[in-house]
């Protein structure tokens, strides 16, 4: 018998074996019959020998499952949980398990890409469609957005939303009330300077201020938890010819007067409190709504819906798809995504609890409030607010520091507002004994509660309760039962493509598998029920796991310093350019406002830039795919002395590393400029070569891409920024958390101090289960892969760059433009036949129109990449067909793709086959994945946009399956009054 070392037995708990997809004899096979020693050398070969890095990785050994959850588990302990009502813009709220467990642990939800494909995505497009309707519903604006980042970013892109608006016709002044959350001042403020506008600080209770201003921002409910009637402050607003912008809390709309019926132009928020932990921070789904003749303005993804190819409503991502890439520096913002998993979340808990569960909800939490603060006034103390929804602020002169600190000893975190007064918000957590150990760190005896109850009355007027209806939705109205909500999630999961179907092909996208175990503590308490401003000795553990994931991204990138703010990769972008102008101002170079960028780069670069208040210049690309360095050289005389940075993608946004780059980054320096090197393909140099040492002063990194984070349909994404020292002290900071970043800083580009901190604890898990050894073996498979695919590929398609010895980097792009020029079929008719075999589509026409590109990361098995390479062959005899004749250029399987289940059993005026069409493998017959609707029109969609689930009609009786929420929200009846 085989005497087995314990060092290779243990070898088979790591983690690494089981991520990546290709290696060992089987990929050396492979690399064999394509000319190379091992799998393993082609990396080796494809990356420039100048730029890569001496030695391992110095990062911890690999952890087996068991042993990074304990470690994780550990730092979790050091966190401490409490009843949280601080308020400030983030709530305690309840995730229903049927939610918890049917989206946010499964992956059909979190694996998923970004809905560009309509035919493979109804699923999550209806659930934004739902999320859109909710937001137009509560705030009472006609149009609303699929999310955005947060409640400060949105606040932000409003500001800069109605600055365009009005661009030439007012003074660049924006107006923020006194009682706006000041983390949300604060980013407007990081966000205004580079564009020239002054952001001034006013208190609207005593009037409009004499200078002039184009919009003006109004906190509903204040800060400070003061509710009062905007109408009509808002009047005069508008008599000024300037804008109303409203940040509102969505659960106070369910029972307060909307913004949109006081005469808002734009309403903004944060959904956290619609069931979504509180994570340190976020992820959490902002929001904004419009009128409907800004929608064209409107930042971020809308869904609409159109019609299919046979006449069928279907949902698609309208107007603002991919803006980006398209007008670029133009595009009315650099947020390319949402986050779409939190506003998923947010959405389907409106759908599990429907308007009278939310009005049950905002009721409950409400009267507490009201409970609560009769208390502090029965025993003398001063409430500072007479209406109020569910923050109640309290006078106790030189004593809130005491305060705050016995509530503390009694499991419950308050708010200090300065050393007079002390918030308390109530959420949909508060219970009775809340109240009770409150009113005792006060230092009022304890009270009975329900005695209060009955004698207390609402404070707020009747003008500013809701009257109208709202969530009429069929929608809203069915799936209050927990069967009921659970088979409606599977119908939606099951019309979509994500990551636990199949390989998603995608190119500038890394597409690889999160560990299951990495998700596992997203849902921890000691992880989710974390308040971004609690005291810091509460959160040690998360302080800790952020120190160390900082410090291991230092080392694979080979800078100096790291935040980990940015909550998406453009966040990130534009935290490091504001870091280099921050920077060039300090020594005197203020003046440079210049970015080269080359023609190839990702679309947020440009937006990112001109939103840091730089002018871009393209630089131009050579025929291989690399910067023209003759174009390059051009450009950096032509804008000397005014050239602040050089941003580019490395390796190439075609897919190559070229090997020009130190000299790239040494001319760029020769010129004072900074060099930007976006981290998007990072995963092709973990391991091997560090941006850092090679010439680049700054790098964001994405790690929904590189280091495991899910990408939850479009996002939440997450986008640290990486910089070298001299670059270190204009990272974001943050005022409710001066720890969080350098005094010196710009400011924060999010609204929490840590950005999207709950799921830190992914990246963290995946890079302990990696270790160094395994991180750089996922790089060189997910080399070795791409070039596997090239090469199967290349004798039917051409590959359109490569790199030395013939090598492509972590992607390949396919040419389809002679095969369009000869047969008429298009990348589209490619992409859409894909999904009759049963594939997400790669890249399409970037950076390239009419290419598709192609990157298989180091997830994906040898079956796999081989199913995909046989669809792609069998695609292309397919285009001989039509080339020869055998079918018509109109009127052919990949024209008409993709084919759904129904589309067969309809009358078939088509050439070729049922089986053809859905089955055109034969292993499809195993398991087929069914597209819900055909090809969709687009330009319909455009033409005639409908952002908004349709209303039932008024005398339409509500279809149920149960009308019970799945909690009691308040122990007996409502309080009288409030029915």
């Amino acid at each position: 018998m085989h005497q087995f070392t314990l060092s290779f037995l243990d070898s088979f708990s790591h983690y690494a074996d089981r991520h990546i997809g290709m290696q060992g004899e089987q990929a050396d096979g492979m690399a064999r019959q394509m000319g190379f020693d091992s799998w393993q050398s082609v990396a080796l070969e494809a990356v420039p020998q100048d730029i890569r890095t001496a030695g391992p990785l110095d990062l911890p050994a690999a952890a087996t499952e068991e042993e990074m959850l304990a470690e994780l588990s550990g730092l979790a302990e050091r966190n401490k949980p409490m009843v949280q009502m601080i308020g400030q813009g983030y709530h305690s709220a309840i995730t229903p398990p049927v939610i918890a467990r049917n989206i946010l642990e499964n992956p059909a939800w979190y694996t998923a890409y970004t809905p560009y494909h309509p035919e493979i995505s109804q699923g999550r497009l209806e659930a934004l469609m739902n999320f859109q309707t909710m937001i137009s519903e509560l705030t009472g604006l006609p149009v609303a957005n699929a999310s955005l980042l947060d409640e400060g970013t949105a606040a932000a892109e409003a500001m800069t939303l109605l600055h365009r608006t009005v661009r030439g016709r007012q003074e660049p002044r924006f107006i923020v009330d006194t009682d706006c959350l000041p983390q949300t001042l604060a980013l407007l403020q990081t966000r205004a300077a580079p564009l020239g506008i002054e952001v001034a600080v006013h208190d609207f209770t005593e009037g409009l201020p004499e200078a002039g201003f184009f919009a003006a921002l109004f906190q509903y409910p204040g800060t400070s938890g003061a509710v009062r009637d905007l109408t009509q402050v808002i009047t005069a607003v508008h008599e000024r010819a300037a804008y109303a912008a409203v940040a509102a809390d969505p659960l106070s709309l369910a029972i307060l007067k909307p913004p949109g019926a006081m005469g808002a132009d734009v309403v903004i928020g944060s959904t956290q409190r619609f069931g979504c932990p509180l994570g340190f921070g976020g992820p959490h789904a902002g929001y904004i709504a419009v009128r409907s003749e800004m929608q064209r303005s409107l930042p971020g993804r809308i869904v609409g819906a159109s019609i299919d190819a046979g006449g069928q409503v279907a949902y698609r991502l309208a107007l603002q798809t991919r803006e980006q890439h398209i007008r670029r520096e133009k595009a009315t913002s650099n947020i390319c995504t949402a986050s779409v998993l939190s506003a998923i979340l947010a959405s389907m808990y409106a759908v599990y609890h429907g308007p009278q569960g939310l009005r049950t909800i905002a009721h409950r939490v409400h009267r507490y409030a009201l409970v609560l603060a009769a208390g502090l006034a029965h025993a003398g103390l001063e409430v500072e607010r007479k209406q109020f929804f569910d923050t109640v602020l309290v006078r106790v002169p030189g004593r809130a520091a005491e305060v705050v600190n016995a509530a503390e000893e009694q499991g419950i975190n308050l708010r200090i507002s300065g050393p007079d007064h002390v918030g308390i918000s109530c959420s949909e957590v508060t219970e009775r004994q809340h109240l009770v150990s409150i009113w005792s760190a006060f230092g009022i005896p304890e009270r009975d509660v329900d005695d209060l109850d009955r004698s207390v009355r609402t404070t707020l007027p009747d003008g500013l309760f809701r009257k109208d209806s709202f969530l009429s939705q069929a929608v809203f109205q069915q799936h209050h039962t927990e069967t009921g909500l659970t088979r409606y999630l599977r119908r939606l999961a099951d019309k979509d493509y994500a990551l636990d179907r199949g390989m998603i092909p995608l190119g500038s996208c890394t597409m690889k598998m999160t560990p299951t175990a990495a998700m596992l503590p997203v849902t921890w308490r000691n992880f989710a029920d974390i308040h971004p401003f609690a005291p810091s000795h509460q959160t040690t553990g998360y302080l800790e796991l952020i120190e160390q994931l900082k410090r291991w991204l230092a080392e694979i990138t080979g800078y100096d310093a790291v935040s980990l703010q940015p909550n998406s990769g453009a966040q990130g972008e534009y935290a490091g350019l504001l870091a280099i102008r921050s920077y060039q101002a300090s020594v005197g170079q203020g003046a440079r406002d210049v970015c080269l960028m080359p023609a190839s780069a990702h679309g947020t670069n440009a937006a990112s830039a001109s939103a840091a208040g730089l002018h871009v210049v393209v630089v131009a690309c050579d025929d291989d795919g690399n910067i023209d360095m003759q174009d390059l050289r051009a450009k950096l005389h032509s804008s000397a002395g005014r050239l602040a940075v050089l941003m580019i993608t490395y390796p190439s946004t075609h897919g190559v590393f070229e090997e020009s780059i130190p000299e790239i980054c040494q001319l760029a320096h020769d010129a004072g400029a900074q060099v930007y090197l976006d981290g998007a393909n990072l995963n092709a140099l973990v391991g091997l070569a560090r941006p850092g040492r090679f010439g680049a002063d700054v790098s964001h990194v994405n790690l929904h891409k590189t280091f495991g984070n899910p990408h939850g349909g479009g996002g939440p994404g997450i986008g640290p920024v990486c910089v070298r020292a001299h670059l270190a002290p204009y990272l974001p900071s943050h005022p409710s958390a001066p720890h969080a970043g350098p005094a010196t800083g710009p400011g924060p580009v999010a609204a929490a101090p840590w950005g999207s901190a709950g799921i830190l604890p992914i990246s963290w898990a995946y890079l302990r289960l990696m270790g160094p050894d395994g991180l750089t073996r996922a790089t060189q498979s997910a080399v070795f892969n791409a070039n596997y695919i090239a090469h199967r590929l290349s004798g039917h398609y051409p590959i359109l760059y490569t790199g030395r010895n013939g090598l492509v980097a972590h992607e390949c792009i396919i040419d389809i433009r002679p095969l369009t020029c000869r047969t008429g079929i298009t990348v589209t008719d490619i992409v859409k036949r894909l999904a009759d075999y049963g594939f997400h589509a790669p890249t399409v026409s970037f950076p390239v129109p009419g290419t598709l590109m192609i990157e298989p990361t180091e997830s994906e098995t040898l079956a796999e990449l081989d199913r995909f390479c046989s669809a792609m062959i069998s695609i292309k005899e397919e285009i001989e067909k039509v080339d020869d004749g055998h079918w018509p250029r109109e009127n052919n399987p990949l024209r008409n793709a993709p084919h759904t289940a129904s589309s067969l059993v309809d009358e078939w005026p088509y050439p070729y086959t049922r089986e053809e069409a859905a089955f055109p493998d034969s292993s499809l017959h195993q398991g087929k994945y069914w597209p819900t609707s055909r090809r969709l029109n687009e330009a319909h969609g455009d033409r005639n946009l409908i952002c908004s689930c349709p209303s039932l009609p008024s005398d339409t009786p509500a279809v149920t399956d149960g009308t019970t929420p799945h909690r009691a929200i308040w122990d007996g009846a409502l309080p009288s009054g409030l029915e």
